[in-house]
């Protein structure tokens, strides 16, 4: 399969020491932009602070990051955030990373930022390949406690994926797990991302959010970056019906902050070195351990409701798809085609208290079902030629985080980053 290549100019940017001032958004500012630094809970005796207390968010990486603690000190240390219970699986021995390194502070960092009072479990795959992080996931899924799957990751589809979806469902006996994938950070031309594209996994999109000083929500545009469309082969969830009708799976369902220009704070140590520095990075990598971590919250909040943890595919999708719009910020998609489905930032980013509240309250358990799959054949008919056809990429993996400036395709042997600096 032939790839395809983008040749742009790329700017270089040093990477910042802890004595610069960063321009990245801050947890206190990305926190409160979305109303998730105001969910409390009742209890018996009074409130308690809807912060994922009690909930273990799996974050499933690549490779291994032997500074990924001291790290994450530095940044709790600078934005007064308590210490998380963090446990490491490595699955990689002494194989490190570089791109890799990075993801995992983002995801670790970010994750402990939404919901501070949440356990941390890494899982470190033993490579980027796709078998060995479907084992990570196994390894996670299995974990007791875990409610949030993170996969800040993605391959191009292939025909037989959903032979894989057994990954990103609950155990049996095992409280109930949502998995969330990053859509993509290659715009509407990079095609669907796996597994994102799962109808058991929720996918995730990106955005331009601005804010003032304080904090406060000022407007948010679709990120060019984001990714999206409609698989070429995953079928139509029941869950989606309602908004579009082309037989096949659309991504993403929902969206948070990803343009690096309005990207956020993450100290990193890079593997072989000694020396950290802040950086301010985005994308789509960023909205799938904060989604995690807002499902963390809301598990929290069931548990004392006396509910059991949100399934992803027949509880945490559903309800996403049947609340009310205020729950969320709306956000108009780059291009909307016929069917309705909004391709680039789904059902929009979170309103916290309200999106919060009424996921607790949700009794919605929804057995998943999907359509009988059509041919491409019968997909662009019933589309009317309006269905961008995905561009074709080797079963690479791809990682959603981008340093501040324009993303870069960086090829390995086996590998896709989409990085910039």
């Amino acid at each position: 399969m032939r790839t395809h290549r983008r040749h742009e100019l790329r700017p270089t940017l040093d990477q910042l020491d802890d004595r610069c001032l960063l321009s990245g958004l801050t947890p206190a500012q990305l926190t409160h932009a979305y109303g998730l630094d105001a969910i409390t809970f009742p209890t018996s005796s009074g409130t308690v602070t809807g912060n994922g207390s009690g909930e273990t968010i799996a974050l499933v990486e690549a490779y291994h990051d032997s500074s990924l603690s001291s790290d994450l000190a530095t940044f709790d240390q600078k934005y007064n955030l308590p210490n998380p219970s963090l446990t490491v699986i490595n699955q990689a021995g002494e194989v490190t990373n570089n791109g890799w390194a990075l993801e995992e502070s983002l995801d670790v960092e970010w994750a402990h930022a939404i919901a501070p009072g949440a356990n941390i479990l890494v899982v470190e795959a033993r490579s980027q390949s796709r078998q060995d992080l479907l084992t990570a996931v196994n390894t996670a899924r299995y974990t007791p406690g875990v409610v949030a799957v993170s996969m800040s990751w993605g391959f191009s589809e292939i025909r037989n994926e959903s032979s894989y979806n057994t990954y990103f469902q609950t155990p049996a006996g095992h409280t109930g797990i949502t998995f969330v994938a990053a859509s993509g950070d290659s715009g509407a031309g990079g095609g669907v991302e796996w597994p994102s594209s799962s109808p058991d996994v929720l996918a995730v999109g990106g955005t331009t959010l601005s804010v003032d000083s304080l904090g406060d929500y000022q407007y948010e545009v679709a990120w060019g970056g984001s990714g999206g469309g409609y698989s070429r082969f995953a079928a139509e969830p029941s869950y989606q019906r309602s908004i579009q009708g082309t037989g096949y799976r659309s991504t993403p369902d929902v969206a948070f902050d990803a343009d690096p220009s309005t990207g956020v704070q993450v100290y990193e140590t890079p593997p072989g070195t000694s020396q950290g520095y802040w950086q301010v990075v985005g994308g789509t990598s960023l909205g799938t351990p904060a989604w995690s971590a807002i499902i963390a919250i809301v598990d929290q909040g069931r548990a004392l409701d006396g509910k059991g943890s949100l399934d992803g595919p027949s509880q945490a999708l559903p309800t996403l798809y049947a609340v009310s719009s205020t729950d969320f910020h709306t956000i108009a998609p780059r291009a909307r085609d016929a069917t309705g489905a909004n391709t680039s930032t789904g059902r929009g980013t979170p309103n916290g208290p309200a999106l919060v509240d009424d996921l607790v309250a949700s009794n919605i358990t929804t057995p998943l079902t999907t359509g009988r799959e059509l041919s491409r054949q019968s997909h662009a008919t019933r589309a009317k030629g309006r269905v961008k056809k995905a561009v074709a990429f080797p079963h690479q993996v791809s990682l959603f985080s981008t340093r501040m400036g324009v993303s870069r395709a960086d090829s390995t042997a086996n590998s896709r980053l989409d990085h910039s600096r």
